[in-house]
């Protein structure tokens, strides 16, 4: 259940075409659902604008299974991130209509095609290779959430002359995902580039003084570009939903 079919709903009411009695009932979707080891929120994408994400870290396969069933039977679309190599292999046996990207670590289930609501393209760029499955879960978080993606990858600043042939791509994007470890200093020479929103993620990649990524993180939140802004580290998921908000049509 989400907004649209709020609006259908009661358009149906309005013309008579579907009694107060059966509206009540579909209208009863519109709660939490407990499964013991978890309250499924069923009200978010009417609150926010798109449903619950399973968050996959933490949970077995057999509790990731449960909340999908539960989420496949009231909305159209569920994105479940953190999965690892075994894990995700245990849930594809269950169900394999899932598509899976080992990068990222994320398995999605669509109802149809993924309706685009945004106004225009966000670019995913990486710095390096090893940032690959952070952006991948940008990648697959923009999609899902309903954005046209693109990517650019591996265009860091020790060969920054990479990222600068690119110069007509970053400008064309309406809101850009800058994903980095090491010092984290991809998304300060993009912001200076453009004036588009710069969302940074950093990464925990990087030798010992990189701190698992807070070096990154400092140097992120110490840009000197503006419109640069930064969410918590190695977190995709974060940077390509507030992408999508930042992206979304009314």
């Amino acid at each position: 259940m989400d907004r649209s079919k709020i609006r259908r709903i009661l358009e149906d009411i309005r013309l008579g075409r579907v009694e107060p009695e059966e509206a009540a009932r579909l209208f009863e979707d519109l709660q939490t659902e407990d499964l013991g080891y978890a309250t499924v929120d069923h009200h978010r994408a009417v609150r926010l604008g798109f449903p619950e994400v399973i968050f996959g870290q933490g949970k077995s396969a057999e509790q990731i299974i449960g909340i999908l069933r539960s989420l496949q039977a009231r909305q159209d679309t569920v994105l479940i991130t953190r999965a690892d190599g075994e894990k995700a292999q245990a849930i594809l046996r269950e169900i394999p209509e899932l598509d899976y990207n080992p990068v990222a670590g994320t398995l999605l289930w669509a109802r149809g095609q993924v309706e685009s609501r945004g106004r225009g393209t966000v670019l995913v760029v990486a710095a390096g290779t090893s940032d690959l499955p952070i952006a991948e879960e940008a990648v697959v978080t923009a999609r899902a959430l309903g954005n046209e993606v693109e990517t650019l990858y591996d265009v860091g600043v020790a060969g920054i002359h990479r990222l600068l042939t690119n110069n007509q791509k970053l400008r064309s994007a309406s809101v850009i995902i800058a994903v980095a470890g090491m010092e984290g200093a991809l998304p300060s020479v993009i912001g200076g580039l453009v004036d588009r929103p710069v969302i940074a993620v950093p990464t925990s990649v990087g030798y010992g003084a990189s701190f698992g990524g807070i070096a990154a993180l400092l140097g992120m939140l110490n840009s000197c570009a503006p419109g640069v802004v930064v969410v918590n580290i190695d977190n995709g998921f974060g940077a390509a939903y507030a992408a999508t908000m930042m992206n979304r049509t009314p």
